[in-house]
């Protein structure tokens, strides 16, 4: 049985909207559907001031949608959002409940192998130990491309690592690895990561046709992106490297406020209109405390072929005398060179394609350094603690 979008929204017609008035389509409170290899995507508009209690509702929705024959799977996300023309009016307020007495929850046992926050809210990832953000304040510097090589320079050092593309509008991790087909499942819930080169990759590219393209509210986006992170088989993995989205909107904003960061990687090139950006990129991750791991200087200089001689191309040390002025390690410089471009477009990055040139060695000192920074991190953390001593 082929699943519509007709057939969902048939479906949605019977769940209530709220305090029982209606049902939330013909109440105007569900997106546009998308439908992707019989998985259903949709978020559910409800009140800014009550969203917070408007959870069994997308569940409710949830429930219906899995329940069609031929569905595989549903992202179902609430967004609060006001709009114009008094969008609050069909849903009225649900009379306020009689108080009951307060019982202190239980405190929930965490999971194994899953790294304390540091941060209220942030919940870790069993089995993961440390998670990094590589982010860029635009689009168009080579950030997965520094994602990947990084991620498989910390594997040449030794380290179980994985790859979660967060890049949900433009998934580059397919490519960059040369990763085809879906990702299996287990008992039809957890997804299991795809894998080569000893990296274990999930990405939205994996899960949706190459030319389908993502029109995708924030709420939805965040679903799909949580679906990704905590609903992989992950297992056992001493770091776990996220390619952000470029930019700073919604995506990564939420990210770096939910997930436990060990730390931000920004990408840049040398030239100042990139740096303003990257600039954006840094202020966002102090803002919400992701600690800053340092700044790679892509496409650096470029060295002729022919003559050997250098091209500042882009400009040159800007990114370093950026991290200079901000206090922040300045992890390397990466050369615009046609052979990472080549490796990278054939699914073989440099780091795994020509392990003993000069620009797989840059990508594995970048991965030493930010290693270190890690640790360092971790453990300016623990010094943080108070310890409490009996006498």
């Amino acid at each position: 049985m082929s699943v519509t979008k007709e057939i969902v929204t048939e479906r949605l017609k019977t769940v209530n909207g709220p305090d029982f008035t209606g049902n939330i389509v013909d109440l105007g409170m569900v997106s546009e559907i998308f439908i992707a290899d019989s998985k259903v995507f949709f978020s559910i508009t409800v009140p800014a001031a009550r969203a917070q209690e408007m959870e069994p509702l997308r569940a409710a929705a949830e429930r219906v949608v899995k329940a069609i024959p031929g569905v595989a799977g549903a992202v179902v996300a609430l967004t609060a959002e006001k709009k114009g023309g008094g969008m609050e009016a069909p849903v009225p307020a649900r009379p306020a409940p009689r108080p009951a007495p307060p019982a202190p929850p239980a405190a929930p046992r965490p999971a194994p192998h899953a790294p304390a926050s540091h941060s209220s809210g942030k919940r870790g990832v069993p089995g993961i130990e440390a998670i990094i953000a590589v982010a860029s304040g635009k689009g168009g510097v080579g950030k997965s491309t520094t994602a990947v090589n990084l991620a498989l320079g910390l594997a040449a050092n030794g380290l179980r690592v994985g790859v979660l593309d967060a890049d949900i509008y433009g998934p580059s991790m397919p490519k960059l690895l040369n990763i085809h087909g879906r990702p299996q499942t287990v008992d039809g819930k957890i997804l299991k990561p795809m894998e080569n080169y000893g990296l274990k990759v999930m990405s939205m590219g994996f899960l949706v046709d190459e030319e389908t393209p993502m029109i995708w509210r924030g709420p939805m986006v965040m679903s799909a992106l949580t679906q990704m992170l905590r609903e992989v088989e992950w297992g056992r993995l001493d770091v776990l490297v996220v390619d952000m989205p470029p930019g700073t909107g919604d995506a990564q904003l939420t990210m770096a406020q939910q997930v436990p960061l060990a730390g931000a990687v920004i990408v840049s090139t040398p030239q100042d209109l990139a740096l303003i950006d990257a600039r954006k990129g840094l202020n966002m991750f102090k803002k919400v405390d992701v600690p800053l791991l340092g700044i790679v200087e892509n496409m650096s200089y470029f060295i002729a072929p022919d003559t050997g001689k250098r091209y500042d191309i882009f400009g040159h040390g800007g990114a370093r005398r950026e991290a200079e002025r901000l206090g922040v390690t300045f992890l390397g410089e990466v050369p615009l060179e046609m052979g990472i471009r080549e490796s990278s477009d054939a699914g073989a990055p440099v780091v795994v394609s020509k392990p003993d040139s000069a620009e797989a060695k840059t990508y594995r000192d970048i991965a030493a350094k930010v290693w270190d920074r890690v640790n360092e991190e971790r453990g300016a953390a623990e010094a943080a603690v108070p310890s409490i001593v009996f006498e």
